[in-house]
């Protein structure tokens, strides 16, 4: 299963804009709850340097690009239905909020800081509504979320596990499975909160709440970004820092500024690149007035403000909080070649750790069954199948056909 990346957030706090300016999609956009009912798949990249440069040689990109030496390496996103308060209970779009945020393995929570949408994303006057409620319930959906998967046929468990004899750290990864939850994660849970472990049908509903806080925190890691900077009052942006002091990462974002620029660059009025402080007109002429404004406006109150729009920045630290590395399998190692005679063709994020036989699976399951040994096309040297990877690594697999 390939990494994805949850869009998350109440309605009306520009989720699908980031969306779209992340991804270059287009999800529906409009100023009012709900526009988003059907989640929206795409594709957002993560910018590493291609081995190319080291090698020396012009790469030739398959599930992946190449610009400059810079490779894009693909990552999923999935913007989901907007949430409101309540919605584990099922209020709202709940349910199917929840729903598709279990195939997520990280989360980007989108809160407006201009604090113009109410708890439930109706408009509301500039600075109306403090952000930082936002931050606490979308933790407390979640958190309740878990506790009610662990809660649903509790008393059963507990039985297997005082009178069956099983491990309830066993029982509590199998009833998560597919959220990321190992066994080990439970163990280290349940061992930080010093819950015992022996009696599990007396387990208070504060102790499964504190374990479903600890399991959001492992099977889904979360960021702020911190969006409609350029409209916030001082005020809201001063809170900031308030949410940082809880342990999120937070970053300021303008989506609309993002999206307005990736505009701009296809339609070839300017010259930009995601993550950068500054763009280049190439077509003066061709701007119109509210064109030029706008690009104005947001080279002034975005790009020397904050030194980047954030959508990128957001990425980059996502792929940071689930720790993953980028590997480049090839079928030739002195050639750096595909069957098909591509150069450098794909690029894989992995979680670090992995091992070559996991490159091997995450190839082809065929390749990983049959796996033999693999190559470093770095060092030519023979590595095992327990052999860790590192980030960069152009790794050759031999495999029994």
């Amino acid at each position: 299963m390939s990494m994805q990346i949850g869009i998350v957030g109440k309605p009306n706090v520009g989720k699908s804009t980031f969306f779209n300016a992340a991804t270059d999609a287009n999800a529906e956009i409009a100023n009012y709850p709900f526009t988003t009912i059907e989640a929206n798949h795409g594709v957002m990249y993560v910018r590493k340097p291609c081995p190319c440069r080291d090698f020396e040689v012009t790469c030739t990109p398959h599930n992946s690009k190449c610009v400059d030496g810079t490779r894009y390496v693909p990552i999923d996103a999935i913007d989901v239905a907007g949430l409101v308060p309540d919605a584990f209970k099922g209020k709202g779009l709940g349910n199917k909020f929840l729903d598709d945020l279990r195939q997520a393995h990280a989360l980007i929570h989108i809160v407006d800081a201009s604090g113009s949408a109410d708890e439930e994303g109706n408009p509301c006057g500039l600075g109306e509504y403090d952000p930082l409620n936002d931050v606490d319930f979308l933790e407390r959906e979640i958190v309740y979320w878990l506790k009610g998967i662990i809660k649903k046929s509790w008393e059963d468990i507990a039985r297997k596990c005082e009178v069956g004899g099983k491990k309830i750290e066993r029982m509590l990864a199998e009833k998560l499975t597919g959220l990321g939850i190992k066994e080990e994660h439970i163990h280290d849970a349940i061992r930080t909160l010093d819950i015992d472990t022996d009696k599990p049908s007396n387990w208070t509903n504060d102790e499964i709440l504190k374990l479903s806080g600890y399991i959001r925190k492992i099977s889904k890691p979360m960021l702020i970004a911190f969006n409609k900077i350029d409209i916030a009052p001082a005020a809201m942006m001063a809170k900031l820092d308030e949410i940082r002091k809880q342990g999120y990462i937070v970053i300021p974002t303008s989506a609309e500024a993002e999206l307005a620029l990736t505009n701009a660059k296809n339609k070839g009025l300017v010259d930009y690149n995601p993550g950068s402080s500054d763009f280049k007109i190439l077509k003066e002429s061709g701007l119109s007035e509210k064109q030029a404004k706008a690009l104005d406006y947001i080279r002034t109150h975005v790009l020397q403000k904050y030194g980047f729009t954030g959508i990128q920045k957001c990425i980059v630290e996502s792929v940071k909080m689930l720790d993953l590395i980028v590997v480049y399998p090839v079928e030739d190692d002195t050639k750096l070649t595909d069957k098909e005679n591509r150069v450098l063709p794909d690029a894989y994020l992995m979680p670090r750790g992995s091992t070559a036989k996991d490159l091997a699976y995450k190839v082809h399951t065929d390749i990983g069954d049959h796996f033999i040994r693999a190559i470093d096309a770095r060092t030519h040297r023979i590595i095992g199948a327990d052999h860790e990877l590192k980030e960069g690594d152009v790794i050759r697999i031999i495999a029994d056909s």
